[in-house]
């Protein structure tokens, strides 16, 4: 009596086999839609490193010439008749090399002199400065044939580099035929040689491209970043450990809180605004010296600490916190002793972060002065000075070729300084960090 007719059990059969069939047909669609998420996702990874890829390519494509240059050597005989033995520097040492070197050639210049010009234009100014130091080191070297060593021009070295070449239209390239056709001599006669480009290091700026450097840019950011991080840390990891520690809830607490996140999203150039009216224009500290520089990189780097330093306390389990308190230790020793230590990376790591944000900034830099050629390196915090971000601007905007491959040079060195400080960060993180 308890058993179902043959044709109820055959239908129930039948029934089972549609949902069956629509559960399977279900579950297909899901992989499907699954599979489609995860080939979107890979392709999106894809594009991204793509581009990253496409952009650290070209930048190392046109910034790598800038790290070897060409030297020219040439003899110079020391004419007593024309060498000042009591001023050396004032001697007009690019022309004398320019006319002895035409007679080693075998060229006779005109009347005017042109050849001889054309000829200096294939030195660095630098030139002058070698000769000279060695005549006052030496003044016995007058009456006598020096080998010296210098720099090529900038459009001398880009010839030399294969950025000139003599299929260039005349009109994009200072080398005239003539030109080029001593310095294919010259390489001939083993008189040009190539090295590392020290000088990209160990000078500061310059109207010369050949002898321009990073050196002053990068004592710049490091003096910047100091006063930042003497300020900025401080202040903001008090104000997070205040905040978040012993600051009674209410609506002025969440008020600032709103603020603070606010800030962290304002744009970098709105700091530089406020660092032009109030440090420059009120407080009338040095215009482009690094403590306005690190002052306006501190008012941005801020918010951005508070909210890492907040995170990290709020990571830490509230066990601890009890724990402290019922062994008898105050609220202050239970922060400062146990929760701010156990928060430490994840402070660190937003300290870093923030800082290696800063050093990445252009904007309010350029608004506080650092957009202007400052030659020298800075030796202190009142001096003007210059910074990575801003020489790359100011780079990019020569008019000089040569220029713009040591763009993509600084370019590199900045990338550089922030992979090593993103890198620490992380280091930092996985070695204190703590699971919970």
């Amino acid at each position: 009596m308890t058993d179902a007719p043959p044709t109820q059990s055959g239908a129930m059969s039948a029934e089972e086999a549609v949902r069956v069939d629509r559960l399977r047909s279900g579950l297909k669609r899901r992989y499907a839609r699954e599979s489609r998420f995860k080939l979107y996702g890979l392709l999106a990874i894809g594009v991204a490193v793509g581009f990253l890829l496409l952009l650290l390519g070209r930048i190392i494509d046109q910034g790598h010439t800038a790290f070897y240059a060409h030297t020219m050597t040439l003899p110079v005989y020391m004419d007593p008749a024309r060498v000042d033995r009591a001023y050396p520097q004032g001697t007009n040492f690019e022309q004398l090399v320019a006319e002895q070197h035409l007679a080693r050639l075998g060229i006779v210049d005109d009347a005017a002199g042109s050849k001889a010009t054309a000829m200096r234009g294939l030195f660095s100014t630098e030139l002058k400065f070698v000769a000279a130091e060695r005549i006052q080191q030496q003044p016995s070297l007058i009456g006598q044939t020096l080998t010296i060593a210098a720099p090529v021009s900038d459009d001398a070295d880009l010839y030399f580099k294969d950025e000139i070449s003599r299929s260039t239209p005349a009109d994009q390239r200072r080398l005239s035929d003539e030109q080029i056709d001593w310095l294919d001599r010259m390489q001939a006669d083993g008189q040009v040689t190539a090295k590392f480009n020290s000088a990209l290091f160990t000078n500061g700026d310059s109207t010369e491209p050949e002898l321009a450097g990073v050196l002053g840019a990068v004592v710049g950011s490091a003096l910047m970043l100091l006063v930042t991080a003497c300020i900025a840390i401080p202040l903001g990891v008090g104000a997070a450990v205040y905040l978040e520690e012993f600051a009674p809830k209410g609506r002025i607490t969440d008020l600032i809180e709103v603020n603070i996140n606010n800030l962290a999203a304002v744009p970098s150039i709105i700091y530089g605004l406020l660092g032009l009216a109030l440090f420059i224009n009120w407080m009338n500290l040095p215009r482009a010296s690094p403590i306005v520089g690190g002052l306006v990189l501190a008012l941005m780097a801020l918010p951005t600490i508070i909210i890492a330093t907040r995170s990290s306390l709020k990571a830490v389990p509230p066990s601890i916190r009890e724990a402290a308190l019922a062994m008898g230790a105050s609220r202050t020793q239970t922060v400062f002793q146990h929760t701010l230590p156990l928060a430490m990376p994840g402070v660190m790591t937003g300290a870093i972060i923030s800082m290696a944000h800063a050093l990445g900034e252009t904007a309010p830099l350029l608004l506080i002065g650092m957009v202007s050629f400052v030659p020298g390196v800075p030796h202190s915090l009142v001096e003007p000075t210059g910074a990575l971000p801003s020489l790359v601007y100011i780079w990019e905007n020569a008019s000089e070729r040569a220029f713009h491959e040591r763009t993509a040079a600084a370019i590199m060195v900045l990338l550089t300084f922030m992979i090593v400080m993103n890198a620490a960060a992380i280091v930092l993180r996985r070695r204190f960090e703590r699971r919970w």
